[in-house]
């Protein structure tokens, strides 16, 4: 007793604190944008969504406690159970899952419906750092950095055969994890490269781009022709490249849904659609923009009372807050994302555990590609990709996977003082 008292204590309040304060606002905001002047209905009111919210928030402190209870030796331990059990379910959605929103990504159980993909970010993020913090011992990080890849490849791969395009992008933040860990610089920019041309390719023309290229190339070489080595891998990139440049305008053409080339579509140009892949985009930014300044006020939002805006509950909560709150609340809810996101960077970096300072890069990595993709919809400049606003956006499975992957770090932090030294 006197110990998990002294564990308590050594709990960091801080981010315990803004998790409380992102989940009481969140809550607010469901009420909010489930409000109805006309039939107002308690906030605990269980038959409305503020109501089940509410149930979620409180099933979530208990995941708390049961993490705080757990041997915090145990999350590393059995990483990969968690991992291999995390896929099954991935591949029973496949088999028996319910359809929403054109992706077969639930598992009803009657009484709740659960989402697999969000909690398996979580098993990804503990096997990864697991299998990272293995390798590092023996000073081998490198030439495992490949086969680290398929804890992100093996749910990516499930989740794109359940037509979830959004929670299969989120994986892909993992990267910055292989950086942390030792991925060659050069590797890494690459990276960056690849999908900056992905992204060219979406806004130009296959033949402008594949002509600049070679242009590019033509000088590059020129100016490199007595270093044959040099002039060689200019040569192969710009292959590269072409493959790619391509590729992508195959996959768009031939493999994406026509919703989802729409969404790229309206990015590219807002206006080719605004009745259709558009309107949501576009309905949020005037609820955005009406706010102005000081907002509304709290329940005075009349565009979101108006269900102007589809998902206006999950996807596109922070809509609502832009709406009531105006720019000082959405300056607000930004200003203390940011600040949780250095505070858990800032104890990433003081943890003695190898697998804990890798597991505390994941949880950075995953929070802030939700951050950055959801208020990125919300104001139109990125593409709808349909992902929860983390602690803001109303469910319980997005909910849960949040606290879970937030608290497991928490726990480990709480006991870096029992780990003589980082591996």
């Amino acid at each position: 007793m006197a110990n998990r008292l002294q564990i308590l204590q050594k709990l960091d309040w801080l981010t315990i604190g803004i998790y409380l304060v992102f989940i009481l606002l969140g809550w607010l905001n469901i009420y909010a944008a489930d409000y109805n002047p006309d039939h107002v209905t308690s906030i605990f009111d269980f038959h409305t969504r503020a109501g089940r919210q509410f149930i979620w928030i409180m099933g979530g402190f208990v995941l708390i406690v049961l993490i705080y209870i757990t041997d915090y030796k145990v999350f590393e331990a059995i990483s990969y159970i968690i991992f291999g059990f995390s896929s099954l379910l991935l591949v029973l959605v496949l088999l028996v899952g319910s359809v929403k929103n054109g992706a077969r990504s639930w598992i009803d159980l009657g009484f709740i419906s659960l989402q697999p993909s969000e909690f398996a970010k979580i098993a990804s993020c503990l096997a990864l750092s697991k299998y990272l913090s293995i390798k590092n011992q023996k000073n081998q990080q490198n030439k495992y950095l490949f086969f680290s890849c398929f804890f992100i490849y093996i749910p990516v791969v499930l989740i794109l055969l359940q037509n979830d395009t959004g929670s299969l992008l989120v994986y892909f933040s993992l990267i910055l994890v292989l950086y942390i860990n030792g991925i060659k610089t050069p590797l890494f920019f690459a990276a960056l490269g690849f999908v900056a041309v992905f992204v060219l390719a979406l806004f130009f023309p296959i033949g402008v781009l594949i002509t600049s290229f070679i242009l590019i190339c033509a000088v590059l070489v020129y100016f490199f022709r007595k270093r044959m080595r040099i002039v060689l891998s200019i040569i192969a990139v710009t292959i590269i490249i072409i493959f790619e440049i391509s590729g992508t305008q195959f996959f768009v053409n031939n493999v994406l849904k026509d919703h989802h080339r729409k969404r790229i579509e309206v990015i590219i140009n807002p206006e080719s659609d605004p009745k259709g892949a558009g309107w949501n985009t576009t309905q949020s930014k005037i609820a955005i923009g009406s706010g102005g300044f000081s907002g509304k006020g709290f329940l005075n939002g009349n565009i979101t009372k108006g269900d102007f805006v589809p998902e206006q509950f999950t996807d596109f909560i922070f809509c609502t807050i832009g709406e009531e709150h105006g720019f000082i609340g959405s300056f607000f809810i930004v200003v203390m994302f940011v600040f949780l996101l250095l505070r858990l960077l800032f104890l990433a970096e003081r943890q003695k555990s190898h697998f804990a300072y890798l597991y505390g890069y994941s949880v950075v990595s995953i929070l802030f590609f939700h951050f950055l993709i959801n208020i990125g919809m919300a104001l139109g400049i990125l593409p709808v990709i349909g992902i929860p606003l983390p602690f803001f956006s109303y469910g319980g499975s997005s909910l849960w996977s949040f606290t879970i992957l937030l608290f497991i770090f928490i726990k480990l932090d709480a006991h870096r003082s029992e780990v003589l030294a980082r591996r």
